[in-house]
């Protein structure tokens, strides 16, 4: 009974449960949170040494690179620990299913391969947004140094939240790939396509409006939505374990939608005015959503009767 107390409930899936048990005891989990918190004091440190402050920016909102890094040592330790460090551990997760063959198990269970990557996803995000949260003390302690506004740390953490989930999204994606080289080029790829992709209608939106207003967010969000997408598509199209002839290799699809993507929402973004580059973002979103969807014969199709040898006496006869 000690055993069912202790144990996860049953609503957040095998594949979650999974996940948490093996990262939680992982180094790459371990060692960061311990190490975030060392440099976390040390750049408070250096701002108390710093009286002058930081001054408030009307361009305080979501994904701004630019302001994190000129909020100061802190902001600048929390993304590349949370939204950097820990999130490339994910660059091992899938190889461990696909090296070993364990994701054919898994398929042949009830578990589909959207659950598989979720799974990695939440957990991986998960523990990344959980050191962040451990981290909110030290922003309170930085009311005493005058180095802190309400909107710009709203702001600083919505950014390096979104920013940890696209790179969690996009490592595991990589790491469906053999190979390091292969997973550094594919990771290389999935970086410069967001920055360009995300840069775009974020910042046209914010030159448009002179201010971090309601199309700024609007392209912030989907952009957020967009490449985590991807890259969780990237992984699922990996998992593919029959490909029919007249198909193309699921995974080249994706990362085509890595090249192009840019482009449409850069479109998007010209024909709004740079307002509505969110529409080829939402575009994007569902066309890697539905790219690697498995074809289905109609309802009225028949199965083909089964090719099973006759008896032994039938045969004989």
């Amino acid at each position: 009974m000690a055993n069912d107390k202790n144990d996860l409930p049953d609503r957040f899936g095998a594949m979650l449960v999974k996940e948490l048990r093996q990262n939680m005891r992982r180094g790459s989990f371990v060692y960061p949170f311990l190490g975030i918190h060392i440099f976390a004091i040390i750049a408070l440190l250096v701002e108390f040494q710093d009286q002058s402050g930081y001054s408030f920016e009307k361009y305080a909102g979501m994904l701004n690179v630019e302001l994190l890094w000129d909020s100061g040592p802190f902001w600048i330790v929390v993304t590349i620990i949370c939204a950097i460090i820990m999130p490339l551990g994910g660059l091992v997760l899938m190889g461990q299913e696909l090296d070993e063959g364990n994701h054919e198990l898994l398929l042949l269970t009830k578990l589909n391969r959207w659950k598989v990557v979720r799974g990695k996803f939440i957990t991986l995000w998960g523990l990344s947004v959980l050191t962040f949260i451990s981290l909110l003390p030290y922003v309170i302690v930085r009311y005493n140094v005058g180095a802190i506004e309400v909107l710009r740390e709203l702001a600083c953490s919505l950014s390096v939240v979104a920013l940890s989930a696209m790179m969690c999204a996009g490592a595991i994606g990589a790491s469906s790939f053999k190979g390091l080289l292969a997973r550094i080029a594919v990771i290389a790829l999935f970086i410069g396509s967001a920055a360009v992709g995300c840069g775009i209608p974020i910042g046209f939106a914010g030159v448009v409006t002179k201010e971090a207003g309601l199309f700024y967010h609007l392209n912030a969000v989907a952009a957020t939505i967009c490449y985590t997408v991807m890259g969780l598509s990237l992984a699922r199209s990996r998992l593919r374990l029959v490909i029919h002839a007249y198909e193309v290799k699921p995974s080249f699809m994706v990362v085509g939608l890595l090249i192009f993507t840019p482009f449409v929402v850069g479109m998007a973004t010209a024909m709004t005015v740079g307002h509505a580059g969110f529409v080829g973002l939402i575009g994007m979103t569902l066309v890697a959503i539905y790219a690697d969807a498995t074809p289905k014969a109609p309802a009225w199709v028949k199965p083909p009767s089964p090719n099973v040898p006759p008896p032994m006496q039938e045969a004989s006869a």
